[in-house]
């Protein structure tokens, strides 16, 4: 047996016998490694420990704190919950159990639904497994023997798995009595699971299509530690408070009806005037950034859209084509074709260059209705959308831009923390992108470049480009701690070639323009719901759709409440009086639900002293004020937009 040269992520080498497994590899740094120890990558690919290495490889130990070490043990905890369903419900089926973004799910074909009494005992069954501390084990099939032993188990999902994309000797892992089809890594044994919790069940379909199997899907997080999942656990306790389509049935902010079709908004009267803030504030930015504003229809002729590409790489998110007048037409999943034919219209110079053009434009994209979600997950949405058309040498300069305009965005409305990520193409699977290589790494080094010069830290992203160019994500962090994708700005190359955008150049020759696509909200209706989950309802005063509410302790106090309210609202303040025939601290109760930044309560002394006896929402009484001072205060507060006072 020969030996293999083990280069470690320091650079230190060492050789091992041919055939050492990545466990043995861990052991021989030290026990303390060996004893954490999830997984291994070598040469880039993850691998079990157990795994032997059969020639010179770079290897790195995944560990908890690794970036893989977390997916790879809910995946592990996935496994797991099959494990426990199986033993208690042999009627269940297994279908598919990846890791999430914040935990786990495992889908089921299964006759008789599962209840909560049923979670309960399979959360046990997996402790009573993972204190078994039962290998995760890999077995590897002929894809024909596979298949037989599979179809022998009754498991006729994971056949019709295997069948799609099993190679010729495919790999499952046991668990117990579980075996499933699955390409690893796992972690060694069940006994590391240490701290997990099974969260729901919800109906789901066999590889998301609607006409499909029903299936049961059952959600679980895991967590390393214990603590660590008592705070995640805290936070779902917390969102559930804030879940934003309940505070917007209860302040009267937005609804979605059944009779107009699911995924579609009616903005109310109360978040009509917040998203009329929003707008109005984004407008005035907008043009002081040297945008141009400009509307384009809702359905344009599909021909367009053959054009862009979007009908080929697109086509699963666009609504149908409709029919009119011998020609095709199609709702406008995107603004960017409706931005460049205005840019076509005319011949351009490169002294017009950058030209910035932004739209809050209304699209229409089809979600399926599993994945729908209040306002965060929509079929018809107004994008912030802008588009810029400049030369390559401008580029930078334009995108370092989009990142400021986003800073401003995210500190106007009350947010002081945002990671970022670069998105780029998957090195291997070319065919998925338009461009050639070179000008995908042009146009990455371009946003890479940017965001190293402005210092600001990201996680590269490979795989995750459109298909149109690389891009920037911003993605927001609440009050709670949850990140959310909002701004993007994307590099284009190839929709200007497509449509045959030019501009004169100094040498008096046609050059083709590049193009940024960019978005800050991302949508007015997503960032609206991020809003009300980050405020909990709670808006600021700048925001709030009643800013105030005056409150006269009687019926003789009525006529002096009218005139605070009526030299409010001259000062441009949306109040409301309530003399509604209910005892004050009933009124008193209602506004604080409403979520009203000030209760203005008004009686004898008020009336003779001619102010107010002011309560806050988050404080209380706040005590006397004469009105002119208070209503300079208040006006201060939403012309400063202060969202914290």
């Amino acid at each position: 047996m020969g030996s293999v040269k083990v280069t470690l992520p320091d650079g230190t080498s060492k050789d091992f016998p041919q055939g050492t497994t990545a466990r043995e590899v861990a052991q021989s740094i030290g026990p303390g490694l060996a004893k954490v120890a999830l997984a291994a990558k070598v040469d880039g690919n993850l691998v079990d420990l157990n795994a032997p290495i059969e020639s010179d490889s770079a290897v790195q130990v995944i560990t908890p704190s690794s970036p893989e070490g977390l997916v790879i043990y809910r995946h592990s905890s996935a496994h797991l919950l099959a494990a426990a369903v199986l033993e208690l419900f042999p009627d269940a089926h297994p279908g598919i159990g990846p890791p999430t973004d914040t935990g786990f799910f495992y889908d089921f074909y299964r006759e008789k639904a599962f209840t909560e009494a049923d979670l309960a005992r399979i959360e046990a069954k997996m402790k009573e497994l993972a204190e078994a501390d039962i290998p995760f084990e890999r077995i590897y099939f002929p894809k024909e023997e596979g298949l037989k032993l599979f179809d022998q188990m009754g498991e006729f999902l994971k056949c019709e798995l295997i069948q799609e994309k099993a190679e010729p000797v495919f790999s499952a892992y046991r668990t117990g009595k579980f075996l499933d089809f699955c390409r690893g890594p796992h972690i060694p044994s069940t006994g590391r699971i240490k701290a997990f919790k099974l969260l729901s069940v919800a109906a789901a379909h066999w590889k998301g299509d609607e006409n499909s199997q029903p299936m049961q899907r059952i959600y679980g997080t895991s967590f390393f530690s214990k603590k660590d999942l008592d705070d995640y656990l805290n936070q779902l306790e917390e969102a559930k408070k804030r879940d934003h389509r309940r505070l917007g049935k209860e302040l009267d902010l937005f609804s979605i009806q059944d009779e107009a079709g699911p995924g579609l908004i009616f903005w109310h009267p109360k978040g009509g005037i917040i998203r009329k803030e929003i707008e109005d504030w984004l407008r005035a930015e907008l043009l002081a950034h040297g945008y141009d504003m400009v509307f384009t229809p809702h359905a344009m002729r599909l021909h367009l859209w053959e054009i862009s590409g979007h009908a080929n790489f697109y086509r699963d998110n666009m609504f149908g084509p409709m029919d009119v007048e011998n020609d095709r037409y199609q709702l406008k999943p995107m603004n960017c074709p409706g931005h460049i034919l205005i840019y076509k219209d005319r011949r351009r110079s490169y002294r017009e260059l950058p030209i910035r053009m932004a739209e809050l434009g209304t699209v229409y994209r089809y979600e399926r209705s599993g994945v729908m979600h209040g306002l965060l997950r929509v079929r018809g949405f107004t994008q912030d959308d802008a588009h810029i058309f400049c030369m390559m040498e401008q580029l930078e300069s334009e995108v370092q831009d989009c990142v400021e305009f986003a800073q401003l965005v995210l500190k106007t409305f009350g947010f002081d923390r945002f990671e970022v990520e670069l998105s780029a193409r998957d090195p291997e699977h070319a065919e998925h992108y338009a461009g050639t290589v070179e000008e995908w790494s042009q146009a990455e080094n371009a946003l890479m470049n940017t965001l190293k010069r402005m210092n600001i830290p990201y996680k590269y992203m490979p795989g995750e480009a459109v298909f149109y160019g690389p891009k920037i994500d911003v993605k927001l962090v609440d009050a709670i701690g949850r990140p959310w994708q909002l701004t993007t700005v994307q590099f284009d190359f190839n929709l200007p070639r497509r449509f045959g955008l030019e501009y004169t150049a100094a040498d008096g020759k046609p050059h083709t323009p590049v193009m940024v696509h960019r978005a800050l909200l991302g949508s007015v209706e997503r960032f609206f719901g991020v809003l009300i989950e980050h405020y909990a309802g709670a808006f600021p005063v700048w925001l709030s759709p009643v800013q105030a509410v005056v409150l006269p302790i009687s019926e003789r106090h009525t006529d002096y409440a009218r005139k605070v309210a009526e030299e409010l609202r001259a000062a441009g303040i949306r109040v409301e009086l309530d003399d509604r025939n209910e005892k004050l601290n009933a009124r008193i109760r209602d506004a604080q639900l409403q979520r009203v930044p000030f209760m203005l309560v008004t009686g004898d002394r008020e009336a003779q002293a001619g102010g107010v006896a002011v309560r806050r929402r988050d404080t209380g009484d706040a005590g006397f004020r004469p009105l002119g001072e208070f209503k300079s205060y208040l006006r201060e507060l939403i012309d400063t937009r202060t969202n914290k006072w």
